[in-house]
């Protein structure tokens, strides 16, 4: 009688877990662009995931969004972008939305056992009951019986710190490399080059090694399966810039014949989709296919599944901070043209971030660029002020080192791209066009996305006009920027100290008193701006005051980390003229308050880079004082 009652309980559980639901298995890998054979790379060594591509279908053009591992993790969690959320800056953290999951909750109600392997590392405040299990042992081999599964397994040998490892076994020869235009063709490069389809070649086996496990369990006929890359490759100017040799993935997808209903319109056999999908489509998509309707906060597009949309026209990309280096940057493609703007032009791509900088492709790079030896494809990274639009041809160059944005010819083109940006800046209500101190200030008692969609604490319309404005370098915007220092709100006043920041000596000459007068300003953003441009483009006695200004500014302990932050970096972008305050950094403090452990390392890089000093952070670039509170969390 009990094994009766046993047997009818089973019958029970199985038939509670629905039979018409998919498994759906995520092979994911690390800093790595579509360097496949599948995707015509015939230096790749990818027979893995080519065979994956050769009975389903790839998307010749998938974005990741983020250039960076925990802004394109932070994106796909959601459905959202993180510029709306707060968490676009690379190991930040923030609050959700408030009426909102992460996406496996919505699978875990549905009856999916949902598993991580293992890295999570969003820059959003996790909420309890996300994953069944979330660890280095984490396997759909651990559900309940009939159970229906999604499971990630994400690959880590193909991340940025192994292209780079010593000694290493070589699969590829160097000599048959493909440099691209914007690398110089050194031995190291070529090296780094090499090295790095090394480890595509052995991310690739791992997804061979997962797929053969399904096909032994007998569960490959009822389960999707997606392929896909976390970013472009590890490789300085890929990695960290959000133009499409950073952002472009490999996205290969499968759907079995019992499931090819769910399936891409497009699907077949061999198919390599124009569809443009990106990392915002995911969550979307998922709940698509398990039979759920996503929900409207999401700002991604379903490409499979019962509720599946049109194709869109365009894909996005964003940079914000990346470690202890501000910048702002917006993409967009069409598929034909990538469009970049950069709302922060004066600074260059190739700010020193500690962790790239141990790459030797980036140090041979860099002294090659100082020594005057690099051609101009070649010296567009390291320069400055770079391009505030940059227009791309991705058919006649993909490599993306001849700028289109001043031609006659691309004008259409150009304007099109631009009102896409815009528009979707307006329609998320971006929230980085904040610098990231006075978006936590903003949102204190409710959150960034929830603050950034009231209109009276974010007026998104008019920011995103005073950062046009600053960052056109347009003569004709100037008075626009010089009424903006009288601005009730502080983002329009600092946009308008950092329009005039950019225009170098003629915006501090066209500004001078209002920039004066910032120096006192409420918002230490606006302080750090104005002190910049006097201390770059001022007098001497402008600069013999704003120096000791930015010092008291870059204090942790009179301030908090994220005008310890703008301070450090803005002294570090002065050069010798801030040296007669090299003293006083020395005695600044590397440690402070912070309203989160991700934050702790960043001030004391900063001033390490500043002092000759060196910090000491792990293999994925971060802090080792965050290390121990974030144990097994990565």
């Amino acid at each position: 009688m009990k094994y009766l009652s046993l047997l009818l309980s089973l019958c029970v559980l199985q038939s509670s877990f629905s039979a018409d639901k998919p498994n759906i298995l995520w092979l994911t890998s690390e800093d790595h662009g579509p360097h496949m054979g599948c995707y015509g790379d015939a230096y790749a060594t990818t027979p893995n995931v080519d065979a994956l591509a050769a009975k389903g279908m790839l998307f010749k053009r998938a974005w990741s969004c983020a250039p960076v591992c925990a802004a394109a993790r932070t994106t796909i969690i959601m459905g959202m972008y993180p510029p709306s959320t707060g968490g676009e800056h690379m190991r930040s953290m923030t609050q959700m939305p408030k009426d909102t999951k992460m996406y496996p909750q919505f699978l875990r109600e549905a009856g999916y056992y949902c598993t991580n392997n293992s890295k999570e590392d969003y820059n959003l405040t996790k909420p309890e009951g996300v994953w069944d299990e979330s660890s280095a042992k984490a396997s759909w081999k651990n559900r309940k019986s009939g159970q229906p599964f999604f499971a990630i397994f994400n690959e880590t040998c193909s991340h940025e710190s192994q292209l780079r490892k010593r000694p290493h076994t070589a699969i590829h020869d160097p000599a048959k490399v493909r440099v691209p235009a914007y690398h110089p063709d050194t031995p190291e490069v070529r090296q780094d080059w090499a090295q790095y389809y090394d480890q595509v070649t052995l991310a690739d086996a791992s997804a061979g090694k997962r797929l053969q496990e399904l096909e032994a369990a007998g569960l490959a006929a009822d389960t999707i399966v997606f392929y896909y890359a976390d970013h472009g490759s590890g490789m300085p100017r890929n990695k960290r810039w959000p133009c499409n040799s950073g952002l472009q993935v490999p996205m290969v997808v499968y759907f079995p014949p019992n499931w090819k209903h769910l399936a891409p319109k497009e699907y077949g056999a061999g198919v390599k989709s124009d569809r443009l999908v990106s990392f915002v489509d995911l969550a979307p998509t998922l709940l698509s296919i398990v039979g759920i309707q996503p929900p409207e906060w999401m700002q991604g597009h379903a490409f499979a599944g019962l509720n599946q949309t049109k194709p869109q026209p365009f894909i996005y990309g964003f940079r914000g901070r990346m470690d202890e280096r501000y910048d702002c940057v917006r993409s967009v493609t069409d598929g034909r043209f990538s469009y970049l703007r950069n709302y922060m032009p004066h600074l260059s791509q190739a700010q020193h971030v500690s962790y790239q900088f141990e790459t030797p492709s980036t140090r041979v790079w860099k002294k090659l660029f100082d020594d005057g030896k690099l051609t101009p494809e070649q010296s567009i990274f390291w320069q400055e002020p770079k391009a505030a639009e940059e227009l791309y041809d991705l058919q006649s160059d993909p490599d993306e080192v001849h700028n289109l944005a001043a031609k006659p010819e691309h004008a259409e083109t150009l304007a099109k791209m631009r009102a896409a940006q815009e528009n979707l800046a307006l329609k998320i209500c971006d929230a980085g066009l904040l610098p990231e101190g006075e978006m936590h200030q903003r949102a204190e008692g409710t959150t960034p996305y929830d603050m950034a969609h009231d209109t009276k604490l974010y007026p998104i319309a008019r920011i995103l006009k005073a950062a046009g404005d600053a960052s056109s370098m347009k003569p004709e915007a100037i008075n626009d920027l010089k009424a903006g220092f009288a601005d009730p709100d502080s983002a329009i006043r600092y946009w308008s100290a950092m329009g005039m920041l950019m225009r170098g000596h003629a915006g501090n000459a066209a500004a001078h008193e209002e920039l004066l007068k910032a120096t006192q300003d409420s918002s230490t953003y606006v302080q750090v701006a104005a002190n910049w441009s006097l201390a770059k483009y001022g007098s001497d006695a402008e600069r013999a005051a704003a120096l000791p200004a930015l010092v008291k500014l870059a204090n942790w302990s009179q301030q908090n980390v994220f005008t310890s932050m703008s301070a450090l970096n803005t002294i570090g972008d002065l050069g010798d003229k801030a040296k007669p305050i090299a003293e006083s950094l020395k005695a600044l403090p590397t440690k402070g308050e912070s309203p989160d452990g991700r934050f702790a390392g960043y001030v004391a890089r900063l001033l390490a880079d500043l002092t000759g000093g060196k910090p000491a952070f792990d293999d994925a670039g971060e802090p080792q004082s965050k290390k121990k509170k974030n144990k097994g969390k990565k």
